[in-house]
């Protein structure tokens, strides 16, 4: 299993995506309506941020409607609040780098949302530069295993679409892109008819940290109190993940 994967990340804790299913796809319309206010069109093929946030959004299951209802609100009359990206950049359990990204309207309210939920896991935050130099902006498409091509087939795919790495998650494959070829691979995958489940941009650690399960739980947990802000959109972590782990969380 990836050990800096966002897929790998979140596979484990399915359950619980599915049991904040309602705050995921608000989370989700919200980038939608963002991307196409900021990117001034709302045509995907004419806007870039806007196609990469709904193929995002269709590989979460974000049903056809609620994406066009999000287009279509950044552009109506009644558009609403004005959303700005805010990053926010803390230690969690152990010292494990933490990377979060939010989208607001009322930088207090997050702030203070953030800093509550850092503090009841123990974490505490850091200042503008404190983890960001660990990760970097990566792509990541998901394929699944059921009906791709072998993997050696599938590498040299990847590799003529120009997507960088291939990695084994169990049941998928995750295909690594730099964060500007995100799409253009996707859709070179596409054409060459290898079904792509989801796609989206990642922090990706570069240099995973090895952690005690203990450890791992803490962290987990101050993942989930900072997801459960309706301002969060992605929290990213530096440990590794391993099977040994993997295994271990789901058990719980």
């Amino acid at each position: 299993m990836s050990g800096h994967s966002k897929w790998a990340t979140t596979k484990h804790r399915k359950g619980a995506v599915d049991a904040k299913r309602s705050k995921l796809f608000s989370k989700l319309a919200r980038i939608i309506t963002v991307a196409a206010k900021t990117g001034g069109d709302p045509k995907p093929e004419n806007n870039a941020s806007l196609a990469a946030a709904i193929v995002k959004a269709k590989g979460y299951s974000l049903p056809k409607d609620k994406i066009q209802t999000a287009i279509d609100k950044a552009f109506s009359a009644s558009a609403g609040a004005n959303y700005e990206e805010v990053i926010y950049e803390g230690y969690g359990s152990g010292g494990t780098a933490i990377y979060v990204e939010a989208l607001t309207d009322n930088r207090n309210r997050t702030a203070a949302d953030v800093r509550a939920a850092f503090t009841r896991a123990g974490g505490s935050l850091g200042a503008t530069g404190s983890v960001a130099f660990q990760f970097e902006r990566r792509g990541e498409i998901v394929v699944a295993k059921a009906g791709a091509p072998d993997e050696e087939e599938l590498l040299m795919a990847v590799m003529e679409a120009g997507g960088e790495d291939l990695e084994d998650n169990d049941e998928e494959f995750i295909v690594v892109t730099a964060a500007n070829d995100l799409m253009s691979v996707k859709n070179a995958l596409e054409a060459a008819g290898i079904e792509v489940e989801g796609a989206e941009w990642s922090m990706r650690a570069l240099t995973p940290v090895a952690v005690k399960l203990e450890t791992v739980r803490k962290v987990m947990r101050l993942i989930d109190n900072l997801e459960d802000s309706d301002d969060v959109q992605e929290v990213y972590h530096n440990m590794e993940m391993t099977e040994e782990i993997a295994a271990a969380l789901d058990a719980d």
